[in-house]
């Protein structure tokens, strides 16, 4: 085992928690392994990755709200691969960070409360980061913890963007576009600045279970297609994207759904799974080739093409896209479909460099590039939480 100080992640989503595992090296993070446990499964199955090998082991904890025993147990699977009294700080994704945090924290009692507090902003996602982190707070309380929010890196985007066309009032009291991935997005404007840096105007579009698109300007945020909440934008698996709000309320006032059953659509039984009447997964519908798969496939990548045009006119022009995290990675599909309604823009597929999942996708006679770019959301979380440590 190594005897350096090590981080660990916690990128917790809706129902699974991603952990990393990252060595302490010269003021720098690098990841020495990973873990997962899905909360749909069953028998609960937490899987480690060290090296080339993957360990898939059953849980004997029973899931319960606090999750201690989960925690407790995943720890003692961890200490077999790992020298966990070398760690030094557990690193957490928290999604809403609200006006309040603009950059990672130390997740103090007061820091806790806070963001807590923001949890109506995210229902589907902040109570899950919350359970994670008074878990490890109760199994190890003299641990530091530290919160990286998705929403932090959109800080730098203007008033006028972020603004609702809502009374004043509202705006000043929070109802405005806070935007979301922002630790991916953070990861590739790194790697835009690394690889791509003679071209300043870039989407990025993060497309996974959760989707959304990201105008990035010289590194920074401008424009994100998610706003108030994770529901906005494109369309996603099971989220609608962008809805007319008078839908919600022909639903409530005519069709007299309760909220609960109007926010049951919302978030689980609209998107693609919506629209094709069979599947979440853009994989299934690919296969599937029925009409029903084929138009939610055609609407998803309308809307995110139109979405890289609207962004297009926030940045005053384009040089380049960037695909990443599930879909965007590996689908060349879903890429060449959204690239061919781009077309008029000048741009050239390179068809074998996208099967391929290249880095980039485009010929080089088109007037702006595409590429494909591998994500890495826990890489800031160490990174950060090591930033908050500082040296020692």
């Amino acid at each position: 085992m190594p005897s350096t100080d090590l981080l660990l992640t916690f990128n917790t989503g809706s129902s699974t928690v991603k952990i990393g595992i990252f060595a302490i090296e010269d003021a720098k993070v690098r990841r020495i392994g990973k873990g997962m446990i899905d909360f749909r499964a069953e028998p609960l199955t937490f899987s480690i990755t060290e090296g080339p090998k993957t360990f898939d082991t059953p849980l004997e904890a029973e899931l319960t709200d606090d999750l201690h025993a989960v925690i407790d147990e995943t720890f003692a699977l961890l200490s077999q691969h790992f020298d966990i009294g070398a760690v030094r700080a557990a690193g957490h994704r928290v999604v809403h960070g609200g006006d309040r945090f603009i950059e990672a924290t130390v997740l103090d009692d007061a820091a806790i409360d806070a963001v807590d507090a923001l949890t109506p902003l995210a229902p589907l996602h902040q109570p899950q980061a919350l359970r994670f982190i008074r878990a490890l707070k109760h199994l190890k309380p003299h641990l530091t913890q530290t919160a990286s929010f998705d929403t932090a890196f959109h800080a730098t985007q203007t008033d006028l963007v972020r603004r609702f066309a809502i009374p004043r009032a509202l705006h000043d009291g929070g109802i405005k576009r806070y935007g979301f991935h922002g630790l991916s997005y953070k990861f590739i404007a790194g790697e835009v600045g690394r690889r791509l840096s003679s071209k300043p105007k870039i989407v990025a579009a993060h497309l996974g279970s959760g989707a959304s698109l990201c105008a990035l300007e010289k590194g920074a945020s401008r424009d994100c297609s998610m706003g108030f909440s994770t529901l906005d934008g494109i369309p996603m698996a099971t989220r609608p994207g962008w809805l007319d709000p008078g839908v919600i309320l022909h639903l409530q006032q005519q069709k007299k759904q309760s909220v609960d059953q109007v926010e049951d659509m919302l978030y689980h039984r609209s998107g693609l799974l919506g629209v094709s009447g069979i599947n979440a997964d853009s994989r299934d519908l690919l296969e599937d080739g029925s009409p029903q798969a084929r138009e939610a496939l055609d609407l998803f990548t309308l809307r995110i093409a139109g979405e890289i045009g609207r962004m297009s006119v926030t940045l005053g022009g384009l040089d380049a896209i960037v695909f990443t995290a599930g879909i965007g990675e590996h689908q060349p599909q879903i890429r060449t479909a959204v690239l061919q309604h781009l077309s008029w823009l000048g741009l050239a597929i390179d068809q074998r460099a996208n099967a391929a999942n290249g880095f980039t996708i485009t010929t080089p006679a088109s007037r702006i590039t595409a590429h494909v770019i591998a994500t890495d959301e826990e890489q800031v979380i160490a990174q950060e939480a090591l930033s908050i440590l500082g040296p020692g």
